[in-house]
C-alpha cells in the first residue's frame, strides 16, 4: 500500500478551507466530503437530487463540523452561466475556494452500441467532461488565490481499460481522463492549481450495486475506505504532486503511473 492510501491527517488539516465536491450525495462524493468537513474544511456540496445533498447536509453539521452548503445543481443540464453562479456564489459567501473534488458521475445503463443512443452519449459527456471543465474554467480566478489550490478528477477504470457494452461511459470517462492531463499540463505550476486524476477501482457504491449485481459487494472497500487518499490529494501533504493518475485499488496495482 502506498504511504497516500492510508494517510493519517491531522485533526485541524483542512481548517479554513473551502472545497467544493460534485457529486457529493452519495458514494464516493459523500466520503469525500464528510472527510474535508471532520478535518475542519467548508464543503459546498453539489448534487442532482436535493434531498440527498439536505442528508449529508444535516450529517455534517450533526458531527459539529464546520457548516456546508449545499448547491444542487443537474450537471447534465448546466450551462455555462449556471457555472458563473455557483464560481459567484462561492465567492460572495466564502471569498476563497481550495480545491475541487469531481466526484459526479454520468451513467445511463450497460448495452451495445446498436442499442445506446445519442442523448445518453451526450448526457455522460456532459456530466463526466464538460461540466468538470466549465466549472474548473468559472472557478479558476478563485483558486489562483489560494496558496495551494487541487483539483482532483475522480475517474474510472473502463477509461483505460475499454470493454464490451461500456460504450458511452468508458468513452466520456477517457475524455475525462484526458481532460486531467490537458489541465495538468497547461496547469503545470503556481498559482495555477495542480491537477490530479485518482481512479478509485472497484469500491462498494450504489454506482457498483447498479453494473455487478451479481457481485460479492462484501469483499470490495467502503467508500470511506477512500477518505485517506482523497485527504491526501486535497491537502498540503501532495503539493508537489501534478499530472499524476492514483489507482486505489490494490486488484488494480495502487501504484503510480504518469499520465
Amino acid at each position: 500500500m502506498q504511504p497516500w492510501q492510508n494517510f493519517n491527517a491531522p485533526a485541524d488539516y483542512l481548517k479554513d478551507r473551502v472545497i467544493l465536491v460534485t457529486g457529493a450525495g452519495q458514494g464516493l462524493g459523500e466520503a469525500a466530503a464528510m472527510a474535508f468537513a471532520a478535518h475542519g474544511a467548508t464543503v459546498v456540496l453539489v448534487g442532482r437530487n436535493e434531498k440527498k445533498l439536505g442528508k449529508v447536509y444535516d450529517a455534517i453539521e450533526a458531527a459539529g463540523s464546520p457548516r456546508p452548503a449545499a448547491i444542487p445543481l443537474d450537471m447534465a443540464k448546466m450551462t455555462d452561466q449556471d457555472c458563473v453562479n455557483l464560481a459567484n456564489l462561492i465567492w460572495k459567501e466564502f471569498d476563497r475556494l481550495d480545491g475541487i473534488v469531481h466526484c459526479a458521475n454520468g451513467f445511463n445503463h450497460l448495452s451495445p452500441l446498436v442499442n445506446q443512443k445519442l442523448e445518453e452519449w451526450v448526457d455522460m459527456y456532459r456530466v463526466n467532461v464538460a461540466a468538470p471543465f466549465a466549472i474548473n474554467r468559472s472557478c479558476l480566478p478563485l483558486l489562483k488565490r489560494a496558496e495551494d489550490a487541487s483539483i482532483v478528477f475522480v475517474g474510472e477504470q473502463h477509461a483505460f481499460d475499454a470493454k464490451a457494452y461500456w460504450g458511452g461511459f468508458a468513452a466520456s470517462r477517457a475524455g475525462q481522463a484526458a481532460l486531467a492531463a490537458i489541465s495538468a499540463d497547461e496547469w503545470d505550476k503556481a498559482p495555477m492549481p495542480r491537477v490530479n486524476l485518482l481512479v478509485p477501482g472497484p469500491v462498494r457504491t450504489p454506482f457498483r450495486t447498479k453494473t455487478h449485481p451479481a457481485e460479492n459487494m462484501d469483499a470490495l472497500p467502503l467508500p470511506v475506505d477512500m477518505t485517506p487518499a482523497f485527504l491526501w490529494l486535497i491537502g498540503s501533504a501532495s503539493s508537489a504532486t501534478r499530472g499524476e493518475t492514483l489507482r486505489f485499488n490494490p486488484d488494480q496495482g495502487g501504484e503510480w503511473t504518469n499520465n
